[in-house]
């Protein structure tokens, strides 16, 4: 099923039962239940007081008899104290990120006369972005389409109708009933949607974008997604008989170019780097010909698939911290909760070899980073309620699902369209430590108990750093 980009006003309020109060309570988090019974005190550090919500999409969830993998989302959303509904940002007196602002400060367009990149302050978007982009998430997102056309917008990025187009991967195998993809109640899902179709966008506006919606986020269901999305960068086609519901393949000499954004993970499981076809969700599914697969390190200590994948660039995440008063950039850091480390199940690849003193004989994460703080994050519209509550409209949102969608899309507007990951990954390996292509991060902790360091080199908070340029890439 495909949906049209519709244009969209404004109209939610914010009412989360006392959230007003709430909102006045310096760095209150509303931890995965979003119930009252689930505030406690945070263990990120505020640069403005708000709350912290983590929606409860974020827990890993317990596995049924047959399955071997379940998803959960990657997404944290911090909402300052202090504003109203129908606010648009930038917001006066706060300096959370904008399309110009990262693009300001990842050395995708010219800094102008603002070299500190100030959200507030900075207007030049990407301008980038070509052949398509698609990303794969679980349940439907109804207000997709208008909340894109909205953050589209207000930030000035060109988006036209065609442009866009939401997927349903419901084949005969799929947990859904044929013609039909759930909706997440609790709004998690939703924001991950948002988030991952508004930045994607934000980094490659002229790119032909694909929100490709899974029945569950269940290892058969995902199968399907994924395989809908290759189809759909290599030859534009959803490729399931409206008839029988069989996933299909794209015709010979199909030669569409672009990734796929997966901003989802869950625990690694045994056999998840088979190399079967894709008969079960493994990393056979990420090798389809010129389609690079990006997918989220996590947003806690230790390590998630597919971002453990060697068939897929594991994005992971930063923090940038500006100053209180002017906004102006002071430092960029690793994100204290960004996953990283060694797999359990998947061997070194080649393209690590120049770091196997550090990683071992396993494959190590992340490879490349971007801005997923959520007390630094970007700006997302979404109209959905969280947890059958109205919401705000616009939110401050960071975990490393900013991060999948943010670097398959500036990987877009590069130009460059790689024939695999893995190539895709030789080349960042090959630039690690071009400081015209990469910026290294040296500074912050990640991991269990902090065990991790960002350091001199690659380092399992950040891999190689975060972008300094659309060179290298």
């Amino acid at each position: 099923m495909l949906y049209a980009v519709l244009s969209e006003s404004r109209l939610r309020a914010l009412l989360l039962f006392g959230l007003l109060a709430a909102l006045a309570v310096p760095g209150t988090v509303f931890a995965q239940g979003g119930a009252a019974d689930a505030i406690s005190t945070p263990l990120h550090y505020p640069s403005a007081p708000g709350i912290l919500f983590i929606p409860p999409s974020n827990q890993q969830q317990p596995l049924k008899q047959g399955q071997k993998f379940v998803a959960h989302t990657n997404i944290e959303v911090f909402v300052p104290s202090g504003l109203e509904p129908d606010e648009e940002p930038p917001y006066p007196g706060y300096g959370y990120e904008t399309p110009a602002s990262i693009a300001c400060h990842y050395g995708l367009v010219s800094t102008g006369q603002y070299p500190n990149c100030n959200p507030n302050l900075t207007t030049v978007n990407p301008t980038g972005g070509s052949n398509s982009i698609a990303v794969v998430d679980a349940y439907d997102d109804p207000s997709a389409p208008g909340d894109l056309a909205w953050f589209s917008l207000q930030f000035g990025l060109p988006l036209k109708s065609k442009q866009f187009q939401v997927v349903w991967a419901n084949p005969i195998s799929s947990t859904c009933y044929r013609g039909t993809v759930p909706i997440d109640y609790t709004g998690g899902w939703e924001i991950e949607e948002a988030t991952d179709i508004e930045w994607a966008h934000a980094m490659a506006p002229n790119a032909t974008l694909y929100l490709v919606e899974a029945c569950s986020p269940l290892d058969y269901d995902l199968k399907a997604a994924v395989l809908v999305a290759s189809n759909l960068v290599q030859c534009g086609q959803t490729e399931i008989d409206p008839n029988t519901g069989v996933l299909g393949t794209c015709p010979k000499n199909s030669t569409g170019k672009g990734e796929v954004s997966m901003s989802w993970g869950g625990n690694e499981f045994v056999g998840e780097n088979g190399s079967d076809g894709c008969a079960i969700l493994d990393d056979s599914c990420f090798t389809t010909p010129y389609v690079v697969y990006f997918a989220s390190s996590g947003d806690s200590p230790g390590v998630s698939w597919p971002g453990t994948s060697v068939n897929a660039v594991s994005a992971g995440g930063t923090t940038i911290r500006r100053n209180a008063l002017s906004f102006n950039f002071i430092q960029e850091a690793a994100w204290t909760f960004t996953g990283g480390g060694q797999s359990a199940i998947e061997p070194i690849p080649n393209y690590q070899s120049s770091i196997a003193g550090i990683v071992g004989k396993w494959r190590g994460v992340p490879d490349w980073s971007f801005d997923a703080d959520p007390y630094t994050g970007v700006y997302v519209y979404d109209t959905f309620p969280i947890q059958g509550f109205e919401y705000l409209e616009w939110l401050i949102v960071g975990g490393t699902s900013v991060s999948a969608p943010s670097l398959a899309g500036i990987e877009n507007a590069s130009g460059i369209f790689h024939s695999s990951s893995n190539l895709q990954l030789q080349v960042i390996y090959a630039n690690k430590g071009i400081t015209a292509d990469f910026t290294d991060i040296q500074a912050g902790f990640c991991g269990n108990y902090m065990g991790f360091t960002a350091g001199s080199g690659w380092d399992f908070c950040t891999g190689v750093g975060v972008d300094n340029s659309y060179k290298g890439k």
